[in-house]
């Protein structure tokens, strides 16, 4: 029987860097990558066994520096990028590149070996997204529900579209923007539109978000100062396809219709620092997970501006006249916005919080100290939407 107790793992690495392995929909699996000055970095596979609610894990070499942010391919399961810092000259920047983890550990759910730190595997290097024009990754996005070939990079203050060529050996820059104007003009993140066939990519930077055109390059909207202060995060609801969320220093997480950007179509203000992190659920567009630098990691559910506002409606033919009476009484009045749960596992801020790719209901969060914990939506409100 599934149990609502949340699952913690030890890193023993300090860690900011988390994803879903996108490409995996059977095994709940989670890549998670370290930020060590004295140590080779490393990539930790994460994979959670449901059934018995245990951890197993693999551990990949990073070496080439502490790890930022980390995306896995959304067509091949042994394919990821990672963002990572490296001095040279004295100077330290960051770098993307594109890597391919050993054959046997594409596939989710394996065993963990005894000893698992001694018998760390090595990261194979496809390809560098060569930035020395450019200057520091701040990210890299893949093109959603794509064949894993197509990714952004973003730059400084340019927006680098790439096509990955010979087997993902060679990547190609095919178009680029920059960004134009006064204050900080450096991207914080950015996130891939699954709509408009792919075409839409949304940018942060300073206190501003930006829609950009990805086959013009050319500036679709612009939120000029959609928080008090510095953007951390964007998602777009996967299932409204001009719904886009974003979150803050300035504690807030905001919702936006990006054809009318004037105001925010809902905020929330339940964090007390920093947010660094706001997810859509793949499935249930209602629910919403944040991660702060409070240490906590909240769920709202965001009925009134989801894909379902009236909950889920029930077949008129499955109702008695009674019933039918009642239903509609129901139906009428959108449901309420509500805080779900918040999660208080963490001690340190969580810079990351996730969705598994493969259950709708599980979800990982990561904070600084390395601690990962996984934890499921609370199974009476799981019931209640399914119902």
């Amino acid at each position: 029987m599934e149990d609502d107790a949340p699952v913690i793992y030890g890193l023993e690495f300090q860690a900011r860097a988390l994803t879903p392995q996108t490409a995996e929909t059977d095994a709940i699996r989670f890549l998670v990558g370290t930020q060590s000055l004295k140590y080779d970095n490393q990539i930790h596979i994460i994979d959670f066994d449901d059934e018995n609610n245990i951890i197993n894990k693999n551990v990949l070499l990073h070496q080439v520096g502490e790890i930022w942010h980390i995306s896995a391919s959304p067509a091949d399961k042994g394919v990821l990028a990672t963002c990572y810092s490296k001095t040279s000259d004295s100077k330290v920047m960051t770098c993307a590149a594109v890597w391919r983890m050993p054959k046997e550990l594409e596939s989710g759910s394996h065993e963990s070996p005894d000893d698992s730190s001694s018998n760390a595997q090595t990261l194979e290097l496809l390809c560098h997204l060569d930035n020395t024009a450019h200057g520091n990754m701040a990210g890299v996005l893949w093109e959603p529900m794509g064949d894993g070939k197509k990714l952004i990079s973003l730059a400084d203050n340019h927006l680098l579209l790439w096509d990955l060529q010979e087997s993902s050996s060679k990547a190609v820059l095919s178009n680029s923007a920059a960004l134009e104007g006064k204050g900080q003009l450096k991207f914080t993140s950015g996130r891939w539109s699954p709509h408009h066939n792919c075409t839409q990519v949304a940018t942060a930077n300073d206190t501003a978000i930006r829609g950009w055109d990805i086959r013009t390059m050319s500036q679709i909207y612009c939120i000029e100062s959609a928080h008090g202060q510095l953007v951390r995060d964007l998602d777009f609801n996967p299932n409204k396809q001009y719904y886009l969320a974003s979150c803050g220093d300035d504690c807030k997480v905001k919702f936006w219709d990006t054809r009318n950007v004037s105001e925010p179509v809902k905020t929330l203000e339940e964090h007390s620092h920093w947010v660094w992190n706001v997810r859509y659920n793949h499935s249930h567009d209602q629910l919403v997970l944040t991660a702060s630098s409070d240490s906590r990691v909240i769920l709202s559910n965001m009925v009134s501006i989801s894909s379902e506002p009236f909950g889920h409606l029930v077949d008129d033919e499955e109702l008695s006249d009674q019933e039918d009476q009642h239903q509609e009484d129901k139906i009428k009045e959108p449901l309420q916005d509500s805080i779900i749960a918040t999660y208080e596992e963490h001690e340190d801020s969580v810079y990351a919080v996730e969705w598994s790719s493969a259950d709708p209901w599980l979800f990982a969060s990561l904070s600084y100290d390395g601690r990962l914990v996984i934890n499921r939506v609370p199974r009476a409100l799981k019931y209640h939407i399914l119902l």
